[in-house]
């Protein structure tokens, strides 16, 4: 099974948990989802599959049907050549979008609203009783140097934040370049509480966080916003910062400040090519930046003062900036698939 964003959008997310454990069959999310679909704790949870065509396909060996319900297939973000499904696999996808049908590279397609067609299947298909749910995967966690590194890794600043995690928390992500790390230590376990650009634009996470910020305060829900935003992403559209301060919006922006947009040095080295200027960005002060629109604001180098920090944002009337100066670290855009 991978599953896609319209799952979440349609309402899906107890129909998707339900299907997923009558046929007991493994559930990966779809390439660069925004949404979450499913719990990212279940232990038929896989992880999102690769975000290209050779490893995404290599990823999927030995299954012999594949199920896509409320995502495309696939949305791939580099280039990296190989067959679109491994040998001998069907696929189908249901998806509510008819452009999406169309333009699927591989298998058949049905056009429907994912939680309709998800309650539709539960209702039509058997149980699955001939062959046992998957074993649960441990959760791949790397482990924490200690003393700490300084100044930190993006790994060991997002465990810091985990350790004071709201149950009731939604989580905007724009940090391109540490994805991973963020969502090893902050697993999405209920639907609505995960939010993510779409593509590999920048400058969306910022204002959005302040939208879902906004929304929580007028339906009078006031779960906090906890935005991580990159230090470059954040530069795009740095004026909402404005509105979270005059609203007086429950929103922590947590900004890793390694100085370069290191997504771009990942492409580089997938591409071959050296020494592209200007992807060093020397100098960005988002904490001036911040003030100036009137947030309260702080710098945290260790793992308790972002403890002391969050911590103290999370009680605050208002918006909190946290930066946290993080280690530089290039790794691979398309991690290896064993």
């Amino acid at each position: 099974m991978i599953y896609g964003p319209e799952i979440e959008r349609a309402g899906g997310w107890d129909a998707g948990v339900k299907f997923a454990e009558r046929l007991n069959a493994p559930v990966y999310i779809s390439p660069l989802t925004d949404r979450a679909s499913f719990p990212q704790t279940h232990p038929q949870f896989r992880g999102m599959v690769p975000i290209a065509i050779g490893p995404l396909s290599k990823k999927l060996r030995g299954h012999d049907l594949i199920i896509v319900i409320g995502a495309q297939v696939f949305r791939y973000y580099p280039f990296v050549p190989g067959s679109y499904l491994p040998e001998g696999a069907e696929l189908l996808q249901v998806t509510n979008d008819p452009w999406d049908a169309a333009a699927a590279v591989a298998g058949e397609s049905l056009l429907s609203d994912a939680r309709l067609a998800l309650e539709a299947f539960i209702d039509a298909i058997p149980a699955v009783t001939s062959r046992p749910a998957p074993a649960a995967v441990p959760a791949q966690r790397t482990a924490l140097p200690s003393p700490p590194n300084n100044p930190l890794t993006a790994l060991e600043a997002f465990a810091a934040l985990s350790e004071l995690r709201p149950k009731d928390a939604i989580l905007v992500n724009e940090t391109a370049s540490n994805f991973g790390d963020l969502i090893q230590n902050w697993p999405i376990q209920k639907a609505d509480t995960y939010y993510t650009f779409a593509s590999g634009g920048l400058g969306w996470g910022s204002p959005a966080a302040v939208g879902v910020a906004l929304a929580e305060k007028k339906m009078g829900t006031n779960h906090p916003v906890v935005a991580v935003i990159g230090d470059g992403a954040f530069q795009y559209s740095v004026q909402d910062v404005y509105t979270a301060v005059q609203q007086k919006l429950k929103v922590v922006f947590i900004v890793p400040c390694n100085g370069e947009y290191a997504i771009l040095k990942e492409f580089a080295v997938l591409e071959k090519t050296p020494n592209v200027p200007a992807l060093d960005l020397p100098g960005l002060d988002v904490i001036s930046a911040a003030k100036g629109f009137g947030c309260a604001t702080v710098q945290a180098k260790t793992t308790q003062e972002i403890k002391e920090a969050f911590a103290a944002a999370l009680k605050a009337d208002g918006p909190t900036l946290i930066a946290i100066p993080i280690a530089r670290q290039e790794r691979p855009l398309v991690p290896p698939v064993d």
